[in-house]
């Protein structure tokens, strides 16, 4: 009998509430669809990997050590290319213990070091026998005017004349190893971006989002430039936007909001990709099998995507790579 009660009651509430309870399901469905809309498209490659070498810069946070444990998922030799030891070696021992896979190591580099760089990609060339992806990921985002140990402005100096150097000097490597590729992680930023050759380093006038859209674009550049330049090699590069993403790269941003900003963004950052579904597009570039001999283009959610017109300029690839090349002083 006293089932009987509960069922009724339950019964009733139905009824009188029965136009909410539909509200709610079709906003909790809605939800759902919204965030799988959000999240993009996934990379369902299952290239394995085994007896290769994949080497990703800051690979300890984000999107690339979601990439990094992808990639050691399908049996490749992973190098964490990071500046903090500590957490590159604890990320390291969490890749190796959910992948199963033994062959994760750590090197150190700092991209706001010319010198850095060139001793990672000398320990490179003398430790390993093979380098067929390098996945330029780490970056800066918005932060305020600091330079780099050279001197450049920080972003264009981290995001691009760091692993402008560092890809140059591992060229020879990765033809060895061939068909390799290389995977440049840019942004929707570079859209708005532009390429200021009269004051590189914004020391007339700089502002974080001007100069973080100058980086983009040059990583942009920079990939056209460098599969022109690598044409009958069977070294393959790739630029991508992995998408709007959960992640520490907006470190120096979030602070710097005001208050009613951070509130009304709130809400919609629960919206946006999670590290994995940012790390998709990079993985697709990495090891998607129908892109082998493809070079050169731009890529979001999985497919290829027209680049903006000034990141499709060969003249201002040019002048930037040979800009680059004086900057970093290679040869």
């Amino acid at each position: 009998m006293q089932n009987y009660f509960k069922e009724l009651r339950l019964r009733q509430f139905v009824e009188e509430h029965s136009t909410g309870i539909v509200v709610a399901i079709a906003a909790g469905v809605g939800l759902v669809a919204l965030r799988r809309w959000f999240g993009g498209a996934i990379c369902r490659s299952r290239t394995r990997l085994d007896r290769k070498t994949v080497m990703i810069t800051g690979a300890n946070t984000g999107i690339g050590k979601e990439t990094a444990l992808d990639m050691a998922g399908r049996g490749a030799r992973v190098i964490l290319a990071c500046r903090d030891k500590a957490r590159a070696s604890q990320a390291a021992d969490e890749i190796r213990q959910s992948s199963g896979n033994g062959n994760v190591v750590v090197k150190i580099v700092d991209l706001a070091s010319l010198q850095s760089v060139r001793d990672l990609a000398k320990d490179i060339q003398e430790t390993e026998e093979r380098l067929d992806i390098l996945i330029n990921n780490a970056g800066i985002m918005m932060c305020p005017k600091w330079q780099t140990e050279d001197g450049f402005e920080m972003q264009f100096g981290v995001n691009h004349l760091g692993h402008f150097l560092l890809t140059n000097c591992l060229l020879d490597l990765l033809k060895k190893s061939a068909p390799s590729r290389v995977v440049n992680v840019s942004s929707l930023a570079h859209e708005k971006g532009k390429i200021h050759f009269d004051d590189i380093n914004l020391d007339k006038d700089y502002h974080p989002v001007r100069s973080y859209r100058q980086s983009k674009l040059a990583n942009v550049l920079f990939t056209r430039e460098l599969a022109n330049r690598l044409q009958g090699t069977g070294v393959t590069v790739y630029s991508l936007h992995p998408g709007v993403i959960r992640t520490e790269l907006g470190r120096h941003l979030w602070p710097t909001l005001p208050l009613w900003k951070r509130l009304v963004a709130w809400p919609l950052m629960q919206m946006i990709k999670s590290p994995w579904q940012g790390a998709q597009t990079t993985i697709y570039c990495a090891v998607d099998e129908s892109l082998e001999g493809i070079s050169g283009l731009y890529y979001s959610d999985c497919a290829p995507k027209e680049a903006a017109p000034q990141g499709r300029d060969d003249a201002t690839a040019t002048r930037l790579w040979d800009l680059s090349a004086s900057m970093v002083g290679l040869e």
